[in-house]
């Protein structure tokens, strides 16, 4: 294949669907238009160049994105033609995911930058984002201690969570959502996406995740699972402990903010580099008309609708559930149309 040419526009991908312990994606049937129903690969990992962290790994390349049609992997694209995926920067730096459990997760946290790199080595934490895109009846996220809480008093329901399959869930705020709302998690912040969610997740790019609970539904995690194979004393320090209650819910819930309105084009801020330096995030609808997209690099997700994608060396139909990464020499060259209504939201790398 022709470089030049795959570069000139927007590079779309194979499906890259990821085993979790949790069961869950039905709600991408509707999504994608695939005909999914609940099973162990309820996450679709969006122009990845992650490996996923499973215990039992289903290939080298398990997480990682490949372009459609190719036998290309997006990692191996990224380390050998950075100047032309990501102009000055040295790595992309975000990690996009669709996620539909149909159970609630394991309570749990991630690890910020400085634990990451003492523990994992690794430069990035994992602070992420939802966009809450479809719900099932009953759909809940959990954010954040409802009460005051301390190292010894979380370890003690993490032990009764072997007999107790509601004492840890107990300890967090739940939270009735709908479509359309926003949360940032911050590194550290005890959080579990409850069950009914379909959740477009923005995070930074790596797959640490400190789950100390012993239950997911009727799978029980084992202790790389719950710990990633730390010393449990040093995983459970990875919790927030200072913070709880309503300005826990408050430090986590976002309101889109309207940056640029036209007659035919609508942009929202949903996550500002003020929220993270890690990432930022945007939601573009277009009705009846075009728009040349500025931003690059960047990942585009379809979240509403159907229009055309069009560049110099083509075009293409696109609608919900298609996404897209736009590399930086393609940069106000790729322009999106739509008769109706179509809207995408654009994750955004690092602040410089």
């Amino acid at each position: 294949m022709e470089l030049a040419k795959l570069f000139s526009g927007p590079l779309f991908f194979e499906k890259n669907r990821v085993f979790r312990v949790y069961t869950g994606g039905a709600l991408f049937a509707d999504f994608f238009g695939d005909g999914s129903t609940d099973g162990d690969t309820p996450e679709e990992w969006v122009a990845s160049a992650v490996h996923a962290n499973n215990a039992v790994s289903r290939g080298e390349k398990e997480g990682v994105s490949r372009i459609e049609g190719t036998d290309l992997w997006f990692d191996d694209l990224l380390e050998r033609y950075p100047k032309e995926l990501l102009g000055d920067r040295k790595q992309f730096g975000v990690l996009t995911k669709l996620l539909d459990s149909a159970v609630r997760l394991p309570v749990q946290a991630h690890p910020d930058k400085p634990f990451s790199r003492k523990y994992f080595n690794s430069e990035y934490g994992k602070t992420e984002s939802w966009i809450v895109l479809a719900t099932r009846p009953g759909a809940k996220l959990y954010f954040g201690f409802n009460q005051p809480m301390t190292k010894e008093k979380l370890s003690d329901a993490v032990e009764r969570s072997e007999t107790d399959r509601g004492a840890m869930e107990a300890l967090l705020n739940g939270i009735d959502v709908v479509p359309g709302d926003v949360f940032i998690v911050p590194a550290r912040m005890v959080h579990a996406i409850g069950a009914g969610c379909l959740v477009l997740e923005v995070q930074e790019p790596t797959d640490f995740t400190i789950q100390p609970e012993h239950w997911c539904a009727d799978y029980h995690l084992n202790d790389h699972e719950m710990y990633l194979d730390l010393p449990v004393d040093i995983a459970m320090d990875v919790f927030d402990y200072d913070v709880y209650g309503e300005e826990a819910i408050a430090r986590g819930r976002r309101t889109p903010k309207p940056i640029e309105t036209a007659e035919k084009f609508c942009r929202e801020l949903l996550i500002s580099y003020d929220d993270t330096p890690c990432f930022s995030v945007e939601r573009c609808t277009l009705k009846n008309g075009s728009l040349t997209l500025t931003q690059a690099p960047a990942v585009c997700v379809v979240t509403e609708g159907e229009g055309e994608i069009s560049w110099q060396n083509g075009k293409r139909p696109v609608k919900k559930g298609d996404y897209f990464f736009l590399p930086t020499c393609a940069k106000a060259k790729v322009t999106l149309s739509a008769e109706g209504k179509l809207q995408w939201v654009t994750c955004l790398p690092p602040k410089k």
